[in-house]
């Protein structure tokens, strides 16, 4: 395992579409050594899917490097929003009014402002998070407007085992229509198409630290 040669693969692979992506190295059950190689290589933006998995790691992180961007990509629960609040920049899966509400109190308490995907459930799965699609224009409205919040854009994780593409062409789609200008999806087996597709920010963790540099 090359974790620097894979790195590299996908980032030269991201530069030669002449394209501005966003590439979060996804660290979930990664060891602080791991990341410390892309860290010392200049790289600074990361994924979490849990907030416990984040403080444990990237508090002592966070200490020893600066201008980190952490986004949380993975479901969050009403009673860890304040902790994802004062450890990520970015939350990918803002999905309910609830959880609107708190960051929205969050931020007016505290003076400090995050950004924000909206998770769509674009494949309508009952066991996946996300709003649905017939719900999102209110959504929508409703943290833009009635509580200010910065929703950089929507997000999606397509149904699995099937081909990503008309998924991403419908989030990309809905991503026009309400006149947002980042677009996150796309993970390690599909981010070449996501890309394609108009994303703007990919979420790899695996094809980084768990694949060989041939698959590339």
């Amino acid at each position: 395992m090359n974790i620097i040669q894979n790195y590299l693969s996908i980032k030269n692979y991201i530069n030669n579409l002449d394209t501005n992506i966003d590439l979060i190295v996804v660290t979930k059950n990664q060891e602080i050594d791991n990341i410390k190689i892309l860290l010392d290589h200049g790289h600074l933006s990361f994924g979490e899917n849990k907030v416990q998995d984040a403080i444990s790691k990237w508090d002592v992180i966070l200490k020893n490097y600066k201008n980190i961007n952490l986004h949380l990509i993975g479901k969050l629960q009403s009673n860890k929003a304040k902790e994802a609040f004062n450890i990520f920049n970015c939350i990918h899966s803002l999905d309910n009014e609830k959880l609107a509400n708190i960051f929205s109190n969050l931020e007016k308490s505290n003076n400090k402002h995050i950004s924000y995907f909206i998770q769509v459930n674009i494949g309508n799965e009952s066991q996946k998070n996300g709003i649905q699609i017939n719900l999102l224009p209110d959504f929508i409205k409703y943290c833009r407007l009635d509580l200010k919040l910065n929703i950089l854009g929507l997000m999606c994780i397509p149904p699995a085992n099937q081909i990503p593409d008309p998924y991403f062409k419908k989030l990309k789609d809905l991503n026009e229509v309400n006149n947002f200008k980042y677009l996150s999806m796309g993970m390690s087996s599909d981010f070449k198409s996501a890309i394609s597709l108009g994303s703007t920010h990919v979420r790899i963790g695996s094809a980084i630290f768990n694949w060989f540099l041939s698959q590339y």
